[in-house]
């Protein structure tokens, strides 16, 4: 006869599975969105959470006689590279349109972040005529301190682009974050959309006019840190892309067709755009039924069957716990911004009951659902070592990130300024940060589901706005209950 004890044990058992297999997404999604009053640059305002973070970067475009305060830090350092920072805000937005109902008191804490940043880009688009300032601070110098961003004392130089040093690229991706952000605010600040609107066209027009790659014009400002390595035209394409969903003007359409197809790729990254260009393409041949965008409902098809696992052209590897593995660097963005596309072209399929085909294989919508529960539910501790790659989610989660200000002591407790090497103290020892950045999704596990959880492994360790902004979407669709 079977014990009563083993009936409590294995109820027990049932229960503490279905607790790690099905996160608290709400509170998951609050976090996420959290963390960037971490991030946050200039003068912080009064509703700041994250309150051992202060003003900083407040007179960055004094250089160039302009005002470039505001904006985000792109990850652990204290430099604002417009290049990741408009991606962040364009996958933001992108996540405020398609979940946003999903969101409920969320919505309004996602345009606060929005805005943050559109505020700032605004200012980088309309502050000089002729030019685009697409960065502030020197990351060769930034690099070598390790410092609090309210105690800068490193050049904050001011780099832009212009129809004599081009940058298709960078403003591009500009033009895509002002146009998806324009529908955001389209109902709540409709003099605001306008803003944004009428400088995302004028940003795109500046992109297709004078053609080149900012990394040519910029060169060591901004690589190896973030080099244009697929080039621009996916990021031309993207760009067009949502500038046709804000306005509905055929010549993006046009535009989007002159430029023939685009990369066949296995990844979408603040650098390669073509997958999620032939995502919120594919979107008008589902949705709206226009046979003009077949071939990019083609490609985002051919995408995704190079990221199922069971796809005869499957070209991604996983880890053994189920961890999509695409490359050593900061692994995690790719994980979160594939896993948005998977989620987000799983709801256009539900919608107009759509199912394709990889191989023999019958691809149902439910099979990308369930692929992304499994990244989503990994990064937030349903994985081999039970560690949260959030911060400050579960019980277990990073404590030794690679972050200046979450690592050194806040400026409420030390207010002398440490200087520029004044905190590598901190960075090589092995306590915790002092500073939790709540919300903080990091580099992510190796490729054998483990973490050290060493300050000094960047790769790893490091948060990035980008992995987050991705992250956002399939956060409110699961939280909103539809994980099925």
């Amino acid at each position: 006869m079977t014990s009563p004890f083993f009936f409590v044990f294995l109820l027990s058992s049932l229960l503490i599975s279905n607790v790690d297999a099905n996160p608290n997404y709400k509170e998951a999604l609050s976090k996420s969105l959290l963390f960037f009053q971490g991030q946050r640059s200039g003068p912080l305002p009064r509703g700041q959470q994250i309150s051992w973070r202060a003003s900083s970067g407040l007179s960055d475009g004094s250089s160039a006689h302009v005002d470039l305060t505001g904006g985000y830090y792109d990850a652990g350092d204290n430099v604002k590279f417009n290049f990741p920072m408009a991606f962040t805000t364009t996958m933001l937005s992108w996540s405020a349109l398609e979940y946003g109902k999903r969101m409920g008191p969320e919505l309004q804490n996602a345009r606060v972040n929005i805005r943050w940043a559109t505020d700032y880009l605004l200012k980088c688009a309309r502050a000089t005529p002729g030019k685009l300032y697409v960065g502030v601070g020197d990351p060769n110098v930034d690099h070598k301190c390790w410092e609090r961003p309210e105690d800068m004392d490193t050049p904050r130089t001011v780099y832009s682009v212009s129809p004599s040093n081009p940058g298709s690229d960078v403003a591009a991706e500009t033009a895509a974050a002002l146009a998806a952000a324009s529908m955001v605010f389209r109902k709540v600040d409709s003099k605001y959309s306008r803003l944004l609107l009428a400088t995302a066209k004028n940003v795109m027009q500046f992109a297709i006019q004078y053609r080149g790659a900012y990394s040519d014009s910029l060169s060591s400002s901004v690589c190896p840190f973030y080099c244009s390595y697929s080039g621009y035209k996916d990021e031309l394409m993207w760009g067009a892309s949502w500038l046709l969903r804000a306005t509905n003007d055929p010549y993006y359409a046009n535009f989007i067709k002159s430029l023939g197809g685009g990369d066949q790729p296995d990844i979408f990254s603040w650098d390669n755009k073509y997958a999620g260009a032939y995502v919120l393409l594919s979107r008008r041949a589902l949705l709206n039924k226009d046979s003009n965008f077949e071939q990019y409902k083609q490609a985002a098809e051919n995408f995704i069957c190079k990221i199922l696992p069971d796809s005869p052209s499957s070209s991604t590897q996983y880890t053994q716990g189920g961890l999509m593995y695409k490359l050593p660097q900061s692994n995690l963005q790719y994980v979160t911004s594939i896993t948005f596309l998977l989620t987000t072209y799983a709801k256009y399929m539900k919608a107009t009951k759509h199912t394709f085909n990889c191989g023999n294989s019958v691809i149902v919508p439910n099979a990308l659902i369930s692929l992304s529960k499994r990244q989503v539910d990994y990064i937030l501790g349903d994985n081999p070592i039970k560690m949260s790659y959030m911060v400050g989610f579960g019980s277990n989660f990073p404590k030794r990130i690679h972050h200046r200000a979450s690592s050194l002591p806040s400026h409420a407790l030390h207010s002398h300024s440490l200087g520029c090497n004044g905190g590598f103290q901190s960075f090589y020892t092995q306590n915790p940060n002092p500073n939790i950045l709540t919300g903080a999704i990091v580099g992510g596990p190796n490729q054998n589901d483990g973490y050290p959880d060493q300050r000094d492994d960047y790769s790893h360790a490091e948060p990035a706005t980008y992995i987050n902004a991705a992250f956002v979407g399939p956060l409110a669709y699961f939280a909103a209950g539809r994980s099925s």
